[in-house]
């Protein structure tokens, strides 16, 4: 019977046997064009002999036809390198005959000389052009350029040696620009003659400003020209070498006019100062419009930034002339607004846009212009560390920041541009779509951008508000009002924000109510019924964010948008975040409750375990929602500085970890918290314990911790009795540790033997059982115990040895225990692993 393979094995089998098909038939086709190649003779002399054959029928794919020539350098590249140096070489010749060996000869000959091989070099190319030697032509251009360039240094040096260096140079490179441009244009053929008369020509301006003396206006004008010039020619001349070189002078030239330009304008103290350095910037930005109206798409956008730039700045400088530098800022922003209308001009679309980013970048400009208050009325909050509850300040808030030498009144101006750009960019938010419709032509960044604007519109106007207080040099009550006010504001937009799918600028708002918090909260640790009135008013807010950001009680209506948010979490990121914020706040209050009762800080511990106790509760009652993991974890921080402000006094250390094992234990009786807080309520306890025998000055701790574990080592084995596979350390753990501990700490102070004799053979036995039974509490606990036992009873021995033996032999011995644990190492870390699978398996 024939055998017929299943559908999918027999279309593997015909895609191999294709593949192979292609493979031979590329093998074929290679052989058949070098047959080909070889029975068609090539046109010229005779070929040379033929080429030997290969002793296979076929030539391997991809290989090169037998007889193939190594590849070398071609004979145009070798004779461009050589004409190349040739023409070098001349020029360096001529130049050391012009300026090195020029006094060996009369004026006459010297003048007959170079102008006999300038003449020759300028007429050999136009017969070497017709005679097809184009590189010849080129070289020998280059060095008539170069010796043009002699001829005008002689003739300043022999004719006219008297005549001014700037203004005759002026000369000389405009009737060079002149020769080469005509040059140029007869030997069309020469690439080098009309780039270099361009060149040229942006000397003549400039070098005849210096030979007058002339001021900064004057030079500014001279480069606008010669932009100007170098525009035309951008968008006119022949040629892409021409082009390009007339862009980057047009560039050059022109930026460095507007430069000088804005330097004036914003230096003018009066408005017919600022007259002249506006119209040079207005002709800039005509000049920067009109190349732009035909360059390519990336140049004509840069060509309306730079158009846009400088009619800002031309109108600016007039309009702020003798104004102080702060509001000079505004006018700067009413006129990058302004710009904004210039978009429904009949421009092309990429001008238009240059414009949309010049005003973006005048807008950013100011923004970053008034900044500095901001960080400032923020950041002077910290100083207030230093000096809790030192009083209120009896001037203004300034002093509270510690800024109060600071010139604040030239500072007046920025909450005014901070606010106007947050109204601007959150109106473009809401009436995005007129906006792109009334644009015309010019297409505006799309949705994107749009949230953009939203979210910072919202820190905009935050910003601006925060600085306001100092600014205007409000009281220091005042300004701590109006702080809480602002955050609790904030709060609220940020909550409409996410609630309704405005997840960058609700995120926004978010970000700069915790930021307003800190800052609040830090600035009312000057007095302390402010400390009180501030934090307390932070809770209530932190709590109601958190309670209205709750994703359970959904909306009737929701958006699409909020959907979204919901689905990526931002709600529940947003509400973790605000109820952890309502922990801290508590935390901050009772930290103040215990210092107004005047307790020390270990007194004081025990008020703050009232955070935990509220956080344990609210746990319970939150359950599985998103917030109350968070919620429960910023509670056992407030129970851990509890713990840290005990620490000085140890009965109280006692108490704070007692009580926060019976948190633990609490929060251990809900089924998802108990495996980790079950272990943490018994090593609270225990930890309690020993603290209270050191701090009550026990000194025989077993006779206060063996009544506690037997008891607790019989219920172990009852639970064990009952459910084989529970785990050694939740029925031996506790009792084992209990006892063993304290013990250890008892014998490591003890000068006597017997109490670590008997814990040694205590903890022997423990090993040993735990190994024979393969217990992993015994046999870790046990063994742990019995090798700090026995170190601490080798310890006097190993010194008095180690004060015997030459100081050469422990980093001898050390260094050979290393070369063998490196020598071993696959080994040991083999032993490692057995030895943790052993452990894994135990109960």
């Amino acid at each position: 019977m024939e055998h017929v393979p299943p559908p999918a094995e027999e279309l593997a089998l015909l895609d191999r046997e294709l593949a192979r098909l292609d493979a031979r038939r590329s093998q074929l086709l290679v052989r058949r064009a070098w047959l080909l190649s070889v029975l068609t003779p090539p046109a010229g002399p005779p070929a040379g002999p033929p080429a030997p054959q290969f002793a296979a029928p076929f030539a391997p794919p991809f290989a090169a036809p037998p007889g193939s020539p190594v590849p070398q350098a071609g004979p145009r590249s070798a004779q461009n390198v050589l004409l190349t140096l040739g023409g070098l070489l001349l020029t360096i010749a001529a130049i050391a005959f012009t300026l090195v060996s020029w006094g060996h000869m009369g004026i006459a000959g010297r003048s007959a000389v170079l102008a006999v091989v300038t003449l020759a070099a300028l007429a050999a190319p136009a017969v070497l052009l017709r005679r097809g030697l184009s590189a010849t032509a080129e070289s020998l251009g280059a060095l008539a350029s170069v010796l043009m360039i002699l001829d005008a240094y002689a003739l300043h040096r022999v004719a006219v040696p008297d005549a001014d260096g700037p203004g005759f140079a002026a000369v000389a490179s405009a009737v060079l620009a002149v020769l080469w441009a005509g040059y140029g244009l007869l030997l069309d053929r020469l690439r080098l003659p009309l780039p270099l008369a361009v060149v040229s020509a942006q000397l003549p301006l400039l070098l005849w400003a210096w030979s007058a003396g002339a001021g900064a206006s004057v030079f500014g004008w001279a480069l606008l020209l010669t932009a100007a010039l170098d525009c035309a020619i951008a968008v006119r001349g022949p040629g892409l070498a021409v082009r390009v070189t007339a862009c980057v002078g047009g560039w050059a030239t022109g930026l460095l006019g507007l430069t000088v330009a804005l330097a004036q304008s914003v230096s003018a103290d009066a408005v017919p100062d600022a007259l002249t350095p506006a119209a040079l910037l207005l002709a800039g930005a005509v000049i920067a419009l009109s190349g732009a109206w035909r360059a390519p798409r990336g140049l004509a956008v840069a060509g309306g930034v730079l158009a846009g730039l400088s009619g800002v700045a031309a109108v600016g400088g007039v309009l702020r002339a003798g104004m102080e530098w702060d509001w000079s800022v505004p006018v700067y922003l009413l006129c990058g607004v302004v710009l904004l209308a210039s978009v429904r001009a009949p421009l092309p679309r990429p001008v238009g846009q240059g414009l949309v980013w010049a005003s973006s970048a005048v807008t950013a400009a100011a923004v970053l212009a008034s900044a500095p208050p901001v960080g400032m009325s923020l950041m002077g909050t910290v100083s207030q560390l230093a000096r809790v509850w030192s009083g209120a300040p009896d001037g203004d808030v300034r002093a509270a920041l510690g800024t109060e030498g600071l010139a604040w009144s030239q500072l007046t101006a920025a909450p005014l541009v901070l606010l106007v750009v947050a109204g601007l960019l959150g109106l473009a938010h809401r009436s995005w779509d007129r906006l792109v419709r009334a644009a015309g032509p010019v297409v505006l960044p799309g949705p994107a951008w749009r949230n953009a604007a939203g979210t910072v519109a919202t820190v905009l106007c935050w910003a601006g508000l925060v600085t306001l207080p100092a600014v205007l040099g409000l009281s220091y009550a005042t300004a701590v009002a109006a702080q809480s006010v602002l955050v609790a504001a904030v709060f609220a937009v940020a909550v409409r924000g996410l609630r309704h799918g405005a997840g960058a600028p609700g995120t926004a708002a978010l970000v700069c109510g915790l930021v307003g918090a800190v800052s609040t909260g830090l600035l009312s640790l000057a007095a302390q019924a402010a400390t009180y009135a501030v934090f307390a008013v932070l809770l209530l807010v932190f709590g109601a964010v958190a309670v209205l950001l709750d994703d359970t009680a959904t909306p009737t209506r929701e958006s699409p948008q909020a959907q979204v948010a919901r689905a990526a979490g931002t709600l529940r990121i947003a509400q973790s975040v605000s109820a952890c914020g309502a922990v801290l706040c508590a935390m901050v209050l009772a930290r103040a409750a215990g210092a107004s009762l005047g307790l020390a800080g270990y007194r004081a511990a025990p008020l703050m375990l009232a955070v935990p106790l509220v956080t344990v509760l609210l746990g319970a009652r939150l359950r599985n929602r998103p917030s109350a993991l968070p919620v429960e974890l910023t509670g056992a921080t407030a129970a851990a500085v509890a713990v840290v402000m005990a620490v000085p006094d140890r009965p109280f250390l006692a108490l704070v970890l007692a009580l926060s094992g019976v948190l633990a234990a609490g929060t251990a009786v809900r089924a998802e918290r108990r495996p980790v807080a079950g272990y943490l309520a018994v090593a609270l306890f225990v930890l309690a314990t020993w603290v209270r025998l050191s701090a009550s000055g026990v000194s025989d701790p077993e006779a206060y911790t063996l009544p506690v574990t037997v008891p607790a080592l019989v219920v172990g084995v009852l639970r064990r009795r009952r459910d084989p596979e529970a785990s050694s350390w939740t029925a031996y753990g506790a009792g084992l540790t209990v006892t063993l501990v304290p013990s250890l700490f008892a014998a490591w102070v003890d000068p006597h033997w017997l109490r670590p004799l008997l814990l040694g053979a205590a903890a022997l036995v423990i090993t040993l059982a735990g190994a024979r039974l393969r217990l992993q509490a015994l046999l870790l606990v046990g063994g742990a115990v019995l090798g700090l036992d026995a170190v601490h009873e080798l310890a006097p021995y190993v010194v008095q040895v180690v004060g015997a033996l030459p100081r050469w032999l422990p980093p001898a011995v050390a260094g050979l225990l290393l070369l063998v644990v490196g020598a071993t190492y696959e080994q040991r870390l083999r032993d490692a692993r057995r030895l943790k699978q052993s452990l894994g398996r135990m109960r």
